[in-house]
């Protein structure tokens, strides 16, 4: 009987969490500031906001009760309406870009055989990411300027004058004009996001396919792209979130307009809170945004599989 009771060691009790937390304090202590800041300029603002978006609130000294009268008038505002079906336009181009030119920049410099022209290539695309877009916006405000701009003017050089516009300033151009900003739209975040997806797949998986005689086309369809899947779903969700909240490129180069072709719900947030006093209001579409990018959010986690949740199940 003893020396059954021997094989089996002696039960070690658990310390509970608390316990543990007691211990480690002083590293839990660290912590504080960090939480703290990202509380008050992060989570307080967020849960404010949704507070507040079902008051009628100037932002002062009015605050008025009304339930869900903001989230209905929102959707018979026609001007919200608008920017709703812009910024679904802009959503659907921008991630159309975001995985299409970024991945074949980065399939371009991962099959260089020679190392140091990759490293020279990684250089060139991370170099403008330390450019502030500010600068980038009005360099192509300059590019479409009506009498000096560079792309009318290289149109009229090349006799192509039935093709100059306004490109801001005409209900018909102004929007697509500001998705053509960054052309060739190579992202050097997004290059490189799925540069290191490509990097990160094995010689071996390469190696073989080779040696069965898989073409570079083939190879890319069949093995490289669908491992690069869980890149793709990260760039996919970025793109999304840039797109709803966005709104600095077009506040900048068209301000809404002309019209109201180029307004999107980011714009339409801001106008309402800083220049009509609708706070509240505000906070209602804000909320709304919070809510549809959480959705899609979602929706893409649920249902884009990528090859480590495949892997996973």
């Amino acid at each position: 009987m003893s020396s059954s009771l021997a094989e089996f060691p002696p039960l070690i009790k658990k310390d509970s969490v608390w316990r543990r937390i007691f211990r480690s304090r002083e590293c839990y202590l660290l912590l504080v500031p960090t939480f703290l800041l990202l509380g008050i300029f992060n989570y307080y603002p967020a849960v404010s906001a949704i507070y507040h978006s079902f008051f009628s609130w100037n932002g002062a000294n009015v605050q008025v009760f009304n339930g869900f009268q903001n989230f209905i008038d929102l959707f018979t505002d026609q001007d919200f309406l608008v920017s709703i079906v812009n910024v679904c336009k802009i959503t659907v181009i921008s991630i159309l870009i975001s995985i299409s030119f970024p991945i074949l920049a980065a399939l371009l410099i991962y099959r260089l055989k020679a190392d140091q022209a990759g490293y020279f290539y990684k250089v060139v695309y991370v170099i403008p990411m330390v450019v502030p877009t500010i600068v980038i916006f009005l360099i192509w405000k300059f590019i479409y300027s009506p009498m000096d701009g560079l792309l009318n003017t290289m149109l009229a050089a090349a006799g192509l004058k039935v093709f100059i516009h306004t490109w801001l300033g005409e209900y018909n151009t102004a929007l697509y004009s500001i998705l053509f900003i960054n052309f060739p739209w190579v992202s050097g975040f997004q290059t490189l996001i799925f540069l290191a997806g490509l990097q990160n797949i094995s010689i071996s998986v390469i190696e073989a396919a080779i040696l069965d005689g898989t073409g570079p086309v083939a190879r890319f369809l069949k093995i490289e792209l669908p491992l690069i899947s869980a890149q793709i779903k990260l760039v996919v969700i970025l793109a999304i979130i840039n797109s709803v909240q966005g709104f600095v490129n077009i506040l900048i180069m068209t301000n809404g307009g002309p019209g109201k072709s180029t307004m999107v719900p980011g714009l339409y947030l801001y106008r309402n809170a800083m220049q009509y006093g609708k706070m509240g209001y505000a906070c209602a579409i804000g909320t709304f945004l919070f809510v549809v990018i959480l959705t899609l959010t979602y929706l893409n986690l649920k249902y884009m599989k990528s090859n480590n949740d495949s892997m996973g199940a």
